[in-house]
């Protein structure tokens, strides 16, 4: 059995960042920017922008944090983004999510110039990842994340291999399915309303499970020797740690599961790091595409 270790898996993308970065200054002069704004003080978020922060960093990125109060208007927002687009130093700009629930995610979203997409939710990018042309899309980070991961057990080209995807969020369960069918997978997205799910995800060589729902799968959903990739985060009460904590599990019983997988990524400390270190490569990338440098690839 092989457990993907996401943190590896990271450190070896960002190494590749980190030269692809120096080479880029080296050529043009350029650094690659990425801006990321939050607005409000949710606390998880708070942590997620902190840790893309030492990040950029680490890659040799410059990072531009934006810590908007929680009352910030719809229109102050619109106009940071606007600025951003604008700014020849900014390559990437990502909105962390949620916002407070006075802005409307879609429209700030969108308001976001598609080649500084660095978070690929997008609807030009959303797009042009539905229409295979890979080359001119920005991924969305957990889905590419997962991509890599499967790549580490069956390569690039899957042709003639099953993926059950379990969710049809725009997040992860659509991108994630149009990444598999481009690497010519047989793709079957299931989701809350699927019946005979079990049935369904016991089929496949591949199953990405990304629902929400907590050691949903079991050890007879899967074949023997599939990968499993757990994107599920959550958490859940541990007694035995003492009264009122909790313990963070995926969407995958791990402890069912891994025994029966070929290969499966743990939570935590598998899909996790590989999506912060995907953002790093999306901002090389938009960097490398405005200065007309070919990317490197991933």
């Amino acid at each position: 059995m092989k457990r993907l270790d996401g943190k590896a898996l990271a450190a070896e993308v960002i190494a590749k960042v980190k030269s692809a970065t120096a080479k880029l200054a080296e050529k043009t002069d350029i650094t690659p920017g990425l801006a990321v704004v939050i607005v409000g003080d949710d606390p998880a978020s708070k942590v997620y922008v902190a840790s893309k922060g030492r990040m950029a960093a680490e890659c040799g990125l410059n990072s531009y944090q934006h810590a908007l109060p929680q009352n910030t208007s719809e229109e102050e927002l619109l106009a940071l983004i606007a600025r951003l687009n604008a700014d020849e130093n900014v390559h990437g700009i990502l909105v962390q999510l949620p916002l407070p629930k006075h802005l409307n995610e879609h429209t700030i979203i969108q308001s976001i110039d598609p080649a500084k997409d660095v978070d690929g939710l997008h609807e030009i990018n959303m797009g042009r990842l539905a229409a295979g042309r890979l080359e001119e899309a920005f991924v969305p980070c957990t889905p590419a994340g997962c991509m890599l991961m499967v790549e580490k057990v069956h390569g690039k080209d899957l042709s003639g291999l099953n993926a059950v995807v379990i969710g049809r969020s725009i997040l992860v369960g659509k991108p994630v399915a149009s990444l598999l069918l481009g690497a010519n997978a047989t793709v079957t997205i299931a989701h809350s309303r699927t019946a005979n799910l079990p049935e369904i995800c016991s089929y496949a060589d591949i199953v990405i499970a990304a629902v929400g729902r907590p050691e949903m799968v079991r050890a007879d959903w899967v074949m023997k020797g599939a990968t499993v990739i757990d994107v599920g985060i959550n958490r859940i009460p541990a007694p035995e740690k003492g009264e009122g904590k909790t313990r963070l599990v995926g969407d995958v019983n791990y402890t069912e599961v891994e025994p029966i997988a070929g290969a499966i990524s743990p939570v935590p400390g598998g899909v996790g790091p590989m999506t912060i270190a995907m953002l790093m490569t999306n901002t090389l990338r938009a960097a490398y595409l405005k200065t007309g440098e070919t990317p490197p690839e991933f």
